[in-house]
């Protein structure tokens, strides 16, 4: 079979697929009247900010501010369809896990608070007070450390912000985040190189940019609207260059939907200059073969008495670690280099040279980088690379993680966090006269293993969709239902619903779209993007039911039945008026988020000011370091024959475990998601077909069995050894006890695999 058979997409990314693609799922979820009205709003001062990525919001917006994946997020949550307590009254918990996660949320928006009722395995509903009052007891019965309060990365930072102190006043600092679970590499590691935790760049630095570095991260499906700034870099004639083991078609080309001549013509931009297929954990060798190829120009220079390729003002006035991490560049050989990251030297040497030519470049990465089981080390390379050149601080320049979750960042920003280090516990003591707990809260990993143990007692979930988005599925889904307590504050039907504990809620909100009528009249939330711009966001939808409670209500709600009377902590005053949160926000971080209110609807958000922008590194050292690699590979298993290297991703159809649908347009997979992507020179050695049934059964030894069943072979473009698979189906097979040693963050992207075959019909 050629090249030209494999699973491909049949066009560009946008154009005309991205608008089929947005009307197919407006179609199915029935969306309210209205809806186009909120995406005529999204993402500009006075209206919805998106709901599903955190990509920034420009001052300077278009007329349609919104990518294709943030249609399908706001159309299919503004959809008119309900779940009703009728329909769970008609259905089983047992019978619905018979349902695949598509169906489930299909149902469409909860309307009323539920609990579930063991003795008819069905959940019925209960008023609100009811459902507070029982939360607080079953609470108040356990040790507050062995309960979790876990948050999606959705509530805006005046929720998040009550939810972290509702938790500490409780006496936990159990405060786990999806960013557990894909960009804590970052925060870990930007934290430890440039003493900053997130990117560096602002919206400016893209509009001056010439180059941009993608390492591990697919705009196409994940964050669109980066598409934008992307075409106006070729535009001016700059250059994007790739590393990635999948050839993503929105690193190929890409036809601007808001581009009326290129809808009508088909007028493509090419993306990508050049594109390196790295193989799945070999990241650190290839930045380190860039590395080198660097140095060795720079060293070349000086013998040869020309312009020096290092800046090495720079590396003098900000760095320290350069000489160790140069000696070992020195050291490693081309072949190791080349055998760890599956590319030649030769590619890798072009790659450099492109990042020689200019003094503006931007490095982007997402968790191709982060998942992995010494991802901080890719996190660190990647950083000395920029070093090496002064890229990081000036104008056009940076590094920039592409963040997840709308609000994921902004959480971490007021204080959802397990580490006491990050929280300023002396401000919180002083404004609501309470001792702050002082011991480090747990980990996502740290909670999923005391569920295992029986350590942990209860979660409640700020949103999301926890039993589906962890690794070790069915070992959770054992431990899950015996908690105590678990309690899901939810817009939809999800799995983690379906394993209720020995008492179970199901709390549902507003939708962040959605009219907020409180005490004081309309109110506003706020979120921060991947630039730590802060922002504003209004609904003006009128609600799915009468009967919700928003994000903020539901968390005051929750902790006023549950906690002592103090006279500092007023849950309704602050429920009336999200503004006094604000008030307490910026008490609590002046320097973040001085004048809160006054800025909140400022046209592309107001910066957080990031040290690492303006060149302050708040390290041990005060200045940016340059880290020595101890590997050249990012796996903590080596190969050998039969095992494969499995990449998790999201289809086209899908945001984290939210599947829209069963169109992953751009890899040609359509109507399933029971699939295994593999080289086609795999499939002939391994003895299997195209199309053919197979298990995956993870080779990783810790002697458990994880396997997954029923998946069709699909040839595709992809290095050898390393196959793709769909997240969070695959999750089965990632144990809990693989991933990042630095930062605990799941290796989703490079999860050692055996392929067998399923016993034909």
């Amino acid at each position: 079979m050629s090249t030209s058979d494999l699973p491909k997409e049949s066009g560009p990314a946008g154009g005309w697929g991205s608008l089929r693609g947005i009307g197919r799922i407006a179609r199915n979820a029935a969306a309210a009247p209205g809806a186009l009205d909120t995406l005529r709003r999204q993402n500009k001062p006075g209206g919805l900010m998106c709901m599903s990525c955190a990509w920034p919001k420009p001052a300077n917006y278009h007329p349609f501010e919104f990518c294709e994946n943030g249609a399908k997020m706001t159309l299919w949550e503004l959809t008119s369809h309900r779940c009703t307590p009728a329909f769970l009254a008609e259905h089983t918990v047992s019978a619905l896990r018979e349902r695949t996660d598509h169906e489930l949320e299909a149902q469409g928006r909860l309307t009323a608070p539920m609990r579930y009722d063991p003795d008819t395995d069905r959940y019925v509903e209960i008023g609100w007070e009811e459902a507070f009052s029982g939360i607080a007891a079953a609470l108040n019965r356990i040790e507050p450390d062995s309960a979790v309060f876990y948050s999606s990365g959705h509530a805006g930072l005046e929720a998040s912000y009550l939810y972290a102190l509702f938790a500490r006043l409780y006496g936990t600092n159990n405060l786990p985040q999806s960013s557990n679970m894909c960009h804590e590499t970052t925060s870990v590691g930007l934290k430890r190189v440039i003493g900053s935790p997130v990117g560096t760049i602002v919206w400016e630095d893209l509009d001056e940019t010439e180059l941009i570095m993608f390492f591990g991260q697919n705009p196409g499906t994940n964050s669109p609207r980066f598409l934008h700034p992307m075409k106006a870099l070729k535009d001016r004639g700059g250059s994007i260059i790739t590393f990635n083991p999948m050839r993503e078609q929105g690193l190929v080309s890409f036809v601007d939907p808001q581009d009326l001549s290129a809808m009508v013509t088909g007028d493509e931009t090419v993306i990508s200059d050049q594109y390196h297929q790295v193989k799945a954990g070999g990241d650190i060798g290839a930045l380190m073969g860039l590395c080198k190829a660097v140095l060795e120009a720079d060293d070349a220079a000086r013998r040869d008495g020309g312009a020096r390729v290092l800046d090495a003002a720079f590396i003098a006035e900000h760095t320290t670690g350069f000489e160790g991490f140069a000696a070992e560049l020195r050291e490693t050989d081309w072949a190791d280099i080349e055998r760890t990251s599956g590319l030649g030297e030769a590619a890798i040497r072009e790659a450099a040279r492109a990042y020689m030519s200019t003094d503006k470049v931007i490095a982007a990465y997402g968790m191709g980088l982060t998942q992995q089981a010494h991802g901080w080390l890719n996190i660190a390379l990647l950083t000395n690379l920029m070093l090496m050149r002064g890229n990081i601080g000036r104008k056009g320049a940076g590094i920039t993680p592409v963040r997840g979750h709308s609000n994921v960042q902004g959480q971490r920003t007021v204080g959802i966090a397990e580490k006491t280090a990050l929280i300023p516990m002396d401000r919180l003591r002083a404004l609501f006269d309470f001792e702050p707990p002082q011991k480090d809260g747990m980990h996502i990993v740290d909670a999923v293993e005391g569920m295992a143990d029986g350590r942990v007692k209860a979660t409640i979930s700020l949103g999301g969709n926890l039993l589906r988005a962890v690794p070790d599925r069915d070992l959770m889904e054992r431990a899950w239902p015996r908690q105590e307590l678990t309690v899901m504050i939810s817009t939809k039907l999800n799995r983690s619903h379906l394993f209720p504990g020995k008492a179970a809620y199901i709390l549902p909100c507003l939708s962040r779209a959605e009219e907020d009528i409180q005490e004081s009249g309309p109110q506003a939330v706020s979120i921060e993007d991947s630039f730590a711009m802060i922002h504003g966001s209004i609904g003006h939808r009128t609600p799915a039911a009468d009967t919700l409670k928003s994000e903020l209500a539901i968390v005051a709600g929750m902790a006023k039945a549950t906690l002592k009377p103090n006279p500092r902590v007023t849950w309704d005053a602050w429920t009336a008026d999200y503004g006094t949160v604000r008030a307490l926000i910026e008490q609590t971080y002046p320097d973040d988020f001085r004048d809160f209110n006054e800025r909140l609807h400022q046209p592309g958000g107001f910066y957080r000011e990031i040290g690492a922008h303006y060149r302050k590194w708040n390290t041990d050292s005060g200045k940016a370091v340059f880290t020595t690699p101890e590997r050249l590979d990012a796996l903590d298993f080596g190969d050998r024959p039969g095992r494969y290297r499995l990449v998790t991703v999201r289809s086209n159809d899908q945001f984290n475990t939210t599947v829209y649908g069963y169109s992953d347009r751009f890899r040609g997979v359509e109507g399933t998601r029971e699939v295994v992507l593999m080289n086609e020179a795999d499939i002939a050695e391994a003895g299997l077909e195209r199309d053919q049934s197979v298990t995956l059964v993870c080779d990783f030894d810790d002697g458990r069995d994880r396997r997954l069943s029923g998946m069709k072979v699909i040839p595709y473009d992809l290095p050898r050894g390393t196959v793709v698979s769909y997240f969070p189906e695959c999750n089965v097979l990632v144990p809990i006890g693989h991933h990042d040693k630095l930062s605990k963050t799941p290796a989703g992207k490079a999860v050692p695999v055996r392929i067998e075959p399923d016993a034909r019909a």
